[in-house]
This record gives C-alpha cells, structure tokens and sequence, in this order.
C-alpha cells in the first residue's frame, strides 16, 4: 500500500518500455509527508525495517535546535514559522 517509488516503470535509455517482472516490494513503499503543523504535540509511531520505529510529528510546539554560528544546541519553542517556497508544507 501507499506511494511506492521503483524505477520499474521508467523508460530504457534506449526509449523503449520496461516490462515489469517483480511485483511491488515494501521495502519500495514510499509514505505522504507528514505536514506537521504548529501546536500541543502530537506524534505517531510509524513500523519501519526490521521492526524499528520512526516517531512521525503531526504537531509540535517545540524542539531541540542547533544554532551553527554559536555553535549551541538548545530544547526551545517554536514561535513562529518562516514560509519557505522550496519546503512548501
């Protein structure tokens, strides 16, 4: 299930079509963007590869952000949100 993302039914570099010979793998899947949001956290497992887990934010309020020119890392609260066209979520 989801968005898979095999290079399976791209062309040859000759133009020609592929034919597909191997069904859909989950280790393909691919899975939509989060779009995290701001607000009171919230965070959801995700089961990944060998049984691991991702923890997928949907909203948070804060995080822990690393300030390079100060080179300092701090637990802080996100105020604001800077749109950016390149990582439009």
């Amino acid at each position: 299930g989801g968005l898979s993302r095999p290079p399976r039914h791209k062309h040859r570099k000759t133009g020609g079509r592929r034919n597909i010979h191997q069904k859909k793998r989950k280790f393909e899947m691919g899975r939509p963007a989060a779009l995290c949001k701001m607000g009171s956290k919230r965070v959801r497992p995700v089961r990944c590869r060998g049984g691991n887990m991702k923890y997928r934010a949907l909203r948070i309020d804060s995080g822990n952000f690393a300030w390079g020119s100060e080179n300092c890392t701090k637990k802080v609260r996100i105020l604001d949100v800077v749109y950016n066209a390149t990582s439009n979520e």
